[in-house]
């Protein structure tokens, strides 16, 4: 089969036009979830609207828009699929033995108000998770601790995602960032102290944003303090560590400071008021159950082990390992725990051409079934060590995940289908028309950077794959435009986390964490504002930096290489002109 090239502008040749068609299936996906429908028919209907337009509209074939979203389905499944998966599995450990009860508890001890409880596990045990692993696993296990601690299931839902936000770009041990760097070739440090500089001011807001959708106004003022504690500790190290340090540590050491610094001033100060849901105020009275040390500290150990066998696992050194090492230096693992597939049809088969790249060059079409260390598989391990040592028997814990799988089998099927919808747009180049509709603003640009960076991270479910898929588009238009790339790209990374909370990923992870099958465009109606609103405030922040701020207020980007000086060799003597002959 020939290659097929991506063409951008296929509807009369008209950039604009082009991107209204090309979000269509976009519009039916939300919109489907808006109107009540069940997630997974409203996934399946917004990938035939994809494959439709990709055939008819940009004359891609069939073979290969249908091997795109093969690929899309299997991405869906492993790695993030096997992550949901794996982190309900723990939750459901918990709750049959009832320790979950204890950690309810031994919670309520610290603060038994719920505005304290959100700011803990929402936002800063949250960022911890996003530090580690990334990938929809803090938005999974927030929310299941959220609604196992006594939340309403669409509120879990909600402030996990929003919640799940200024983290994400510094997310699994600093993985956006290092993508946005290899891709548009601009140095990781200044990526990183860029982003550094624009999230603090969202990591410093958003606990008081949570707190404020939570329980209103006047309840987020009663907790001000506490909201300043969390926002302003994770701030400043956020700034301090992605500035003079890197990208991988940033949300981990400011999750833990975070963590600390709440729990501390705990201890000298507490809200005048217990705010509990109507529901449940009566039991803000109730005596809590004093319960032992030791039943205390093995109720937590579930979750310490996961916190533990996730950050383990994402770091370099063991992620290599358990894959087996490298080509150059193999272990006894390679060939064993990694493989990767070729998609037939599909790999090197799409052409992408500038602008969205530098120059045409084809597209490789990969799945990477690296069993063993997948974030997933640290949760299966953190879930086995957590039943047998509450007391499980191997077949009661394959009992548990069997049901456990039947719980989200449905949602698998939906994730699926959301990326295979993902997977063939990027293929057809449907988002990168959109793009580039946003890199036609001129003046305007800078803001719609960051809603650049929104839409992609909207569109793939991943910061990480919004950066691969705009990062250059953003580096040669801030060139064509006179502006500094380190900003818009780093506009991408930082627009693109406020996306995180409505993409079609996590609404069906947070769905699925409590409990809520169906119920994926309740919580989409619960937190799109939410969304649109913080990412405009991103683009005015990317804004101010562009065109009001003084320019050292960002890292400078690289000087450009001096242009190659041709020495002109040094002139060769011409030959001597012959002598005329001897005289005979």
């Amino acid at each position: 089969m020939t290659p097929w090239t991506q063409v951008y502008s296929p509807v009369m040749g008209n950039i604009f036009l082009s991107a209204l068609v090309a979000g269509i299936p976009v519009y039916l996906l939300l919109g489907l979830l808006a109107k009540h429908f069940k997630a997974h028919y409203s996934a399946l209907l917004g990938l035939v609207g994809a494959l439709l337009v990709a055939i008819f509209v940009y004359k891609m074939p069939a073979g290969i828009a249908s091997m795109a979203a093969v690929n899309g389905a299997l991405f869906g499944l492993a790695p993030i699929g096997w992550i949901v998966l794996n982190a309900i599995f723990i939750y459901d450990i918990t709750v049959k033995s009832g320790d979950f009860e204890v950690v309810k508890h031994s919670i309520a001890g610290i603060a038994a108000d719920r505005r304290i409880q959100a700011l803990l596990i929402a936002f800063s045990f949250g960022a911890f998770i996003e530090g580690a692993a990334g990938f929809g696993t803090p938005v999974a296990i927030s929310a299941a601790m959220l609604i196992g601690l006594g939340f309403r299931p669409l509120q879990a839902a909600g402030l996990s995602l929003i919640g799940n936000t200024a983290p994400v770009a510094y997310g699994a041990l600093g993985t956006p960032i290092i993508a946005l760097a290899a891709v548009t070739g601009l140095p990781l440090e200044s990526l990183s102290a860029a982003a550094g500089r624009i999230l603090p001011i969202f990591s410093l807001i958003i606990p008081f944003w949570i707190i404020w959708t939570m329980a209103g106004r006047k309840a987020m003022m009663e907790v001000w303090p506490a909201c300043l504690v969390a926002g302003g500790s994770f701030a400043i190290t956020q700034f301090l560590v992605s500035n003079y340090h890197g990208p991988w540590l940033v949300d981990i050491i400011g999750a833990i400071v975070s963590m600390g610094a709440l729990i501390g001033f705990l201890k000298i100060w507490q809200p005048k008021t217990i705010w509990r849901y109507e529901h449940e105020r009566d039991e803000a009275h109730e005596a809590r159950p004093d319960h032992s040390t030791g039943k205390v500290v093995k109720a937590w150990m579930p979750w310490v082990f996961l916190s533990l066998f996730v950050f383990v696992w994402g770091t370099p050194q063991v992620k290599t390992f358990l894959n087996g090492g490298t080509k150059a230096n193999p272990n006894f693992l390679y060939g064993y725990t990694t493989k990767t597939y070729e998609v037939p049809l599909v790999h090197k088969m799409v052409i992408k051409t500038p602008p969205v790249v530098a120059k045409a060059s084809p597209e490789a079409a990969t799945w990477t079934l690296n069993w063993l260390s997948l974030t997933g598989t640290s949760l299966l391990l953190a879930g086995i060590c957590s039943g047998l040592l509450l007391g499980y028997g191997p077949l009661a814990l394959l009992k548990i995940f069997g049901h456990t799988m039947n719980r989200v089998k449905i949602s698998l099927l939906t994730i699926a289908a959301m990326l295979a919808l993902g997977f063939t747009s990027k293929a057809a180049g449907m988002d990168a028309t959109m793009g580039l509709a946003f890199a036609s603003t001129g003046a305007l640009f800078p803001f719609f950077s960051a809603m650049l960076g929104w839409l992609g991270v909207a569109l793939t479910g991943s910061d990480t794959s919004s950066n691969v898929l705009f990062g250059g588009l953003q580096k040669i238009t801030a060139q064509q435009l006179g502006l500094n790339p380190i900003l818009t790209a780093a506009a991408n990374t930082t627009g693109g986390v406020m996306g995180k909370m409505i993409d079609a990923q996590s609404l069906v992870v947070a769905s699925v964490a409590t409990n809520q099958q169906g119920e994926e465009g309740t919580i989409l109606r619960y937190v799109f504002w939410h969304s649109i609103t913080l990412a405009a405030m991103v683009g005015i922040v990317i804004f101010l930096y562009a065109r009001v701020l003084p320019a050292n207020w960002m890292p400078a980007p690289p000087a450009p290489a001096p242009a190659a000086v041709t020495v002109a060799p040094a002139p060769v003597p011409a030959a001597p002109a012959a002598l005329p002959a001897p005289a005979k």
